[in-house]
């Protein structure tokens, strides 16, 4: 009788890539009680900085990445997160009044920066250099936004939803930048050091 290796491929659940043959990857929790999923080595710190819990550590609480968050685009620009337009318009009085669409591209920004994301953009822009960027609001009434990150080698695009429980994840990637739609490659934004995505907002 014939015995043939059954392959099961594993991809870490941070950064998406599939898992080598052998490599050791650690299971998490993303919130107690979750389905365990395998990170890989490189995103071990990334996922307890979000409070993921660890196979096998006791299940103490801790404290989310949302609620250790540091100052924003939002709290930069004197800006609070608010419904009210108005009341947007009255905290802003050395800037100039933003409109709702600007509000949305910071907050996705915001967003985008608080999540495990930022930390794998900035790790293939040290090999593959700095990025070109776009956020763009999706058609609907839904309030998302499409965040791409693109080099002359691959791209990446994101999916902000402010109100979800999972407000940023990966949409869809690819390697030719011919495969995005032109309205996604309206460069409005930049990648600094570590990932961090800065909208191109003119305060004045």
């Amino acid at each position: 009788m014939r015995v043939t290796k059954v392959s099961t491929t594993r991809a870490c659940a941070v950064c998406e890539r599939t898992l080598l043959m052998g490599e050791r990857a650690v299971r998490f929790a993303p919130t107690e009680g979750a389905e365990l999923v395998d990170v890989c080595p490189l995103c071990q710190e990334i996922a307890i900085g979000a409070g993921w819990i660890k196979e096998g550590a006791p299940t103490t609480p801790t404290v989310g990445g949302d609620r250790r968050r540091k100052r924003g685009f939002t709290e930069l620009f004197g800006l609070t997160r608010s419904n009210d337009e108005a009341a947007f318009a009255q905290q802003e009085p050395i800037l100039r009044r933003l409109s709702h669409e600007e509000i949305a591209v910071l907050e996705a920004a915001d967003l985008f920066n608080a999540s495990a994301y930022r930390r794998t953009v900035g790790g293939i822009a040290k090999s593959l250099g700095e990025p070109t960027a776009s956020i763009v609001p999706l058609s609907g009434t839904s309030g998302e936004l499409a965040v791409t990150v693109a080099w002359d080698l691959s791209w990446y695009q994101y999916r902000v939803s402010p109100d979800s429980g999972q407000p940023v994840r990966l949409e869809r990637r690819g390697h030719e930048l011919d495969e995005l739609e032109p309205g996604f490659k309206a460069w409005n934004a930049h990648i600094e050091d570590e990932g961090r995505l800065v909208p191109e907002i003119a305060r004045l």
